[in-house]
């Protein structure tokens, strides 16, 4: 039997109480922090000391908030998107750096540049700039996409190993386009060169007529980003080696002002 203390423990005052949730609340979002695979509700029990019922109320309440999002039943849960409106709120000065970087790499490009997240196991746009053009390629603030298949989801599957790749896509890609990568086999291939060359391909595999090209920027935000550029197929094809230099330029920039 689990004799840790449980959290309805009646012998603390209810203020001592309260206090008591924030401390354990605070210890499972460090806990996941240091993990960002994810962590399951035994092994979160055991980091932080407490027992799997309380664990389980309290990861509760935090993805509740958006704190954390389920990530699969052998990964458990890792720090979700909620998270950014926190961290935003103290150091904005970071995210706004990061937006001035989107708007000047659109600029430069004259194209449209898009800022994701994980979230869970999809990408989701939490910012963007959009440049108009006669054809555009151009999502929304708060869309998800899936990993296997668009260009900021590859770049953040890259800042992962392999395992914890199979656990966010699982074993059945699906396919959305003819082009979509639908073997984990070759997933895993494609991403190893995306872990060395920092460049992430989405090559009309989410939808047909729509290339990007994409980059994370990890520890910018707090959480695992990804600064994408989606262009049409027609302004694509020939001007891959700018593209490249310019998400990369953009990325260091980032980079530099985050380590500051």
């Amino acid at each position: 039997m689990d004799t840790r203390k449980s959290l309805d423990s009646a012998t603390a005052p209810p203020e001592a109480q309260s206090v008591q949730v924030i401390a354990r609340a605070a210890a499972i979002l460090r806990s996941l922090a240091s993990t960002p695979e994810g962590q399951s509700l035994a092994e979160l029990a055991s980091q932080v000391g407490l027992a799997r019922s309380t664990v389980h109320r309290l990861v509760k309440a935090l993805e509740q908030e958006g704190f954390v999002v389920a990530v699969s039943a052998s990964a458990g849960f890792r720090l979700g998107p909620g998270l950014l409106e926190l961290a935003n709120a103290s150091s904005g000065w970071v995210f706004a750096n990061v937006h001035g970087e989107l708007v000047r790499l659109s600029n430069e490009l004259e194209e449209t540049v898009d800022l994701a997240v994980l979230s869970g196991n999809t990408a989701t746009f939490i910012d963007q700039v959009a440049k108009p053009q006669r054809l555009q390629a151009v999502s929304a603030i708060g869309v998800s996409f899936p990993l296997h298949a668009s260009a900021n989801g590859k770049a953040i599957l890259a800042e992962f190993g392999d395992a914890e790749v199979r656990g966010l896509v699982g074993t059945r890609l699906a396919s959305l386009t003819p082009r979509t990568i639908t073997s984990l086999k070759e997933l895993l291939a494609e991403i190893e060169t995306v872990r060395t060359t920092k460049l992430a391909w989405d090559l009309e595999e989410h939808d047909i007529g729509i290339c990007a090209i994409g980059t994370a920027i990890p520890g910018a935000l707090g959480v695992i980003s990804a600064i994408s550029v989606p262009v049409p197929a027609s302004r694509f094809y020939g001007r891959e080696k700018l593209l490249a230099a310019k998400i990369l330029a953009a990325r260091a920039r980032i980079e530099a002002q985050v380590s500051l």
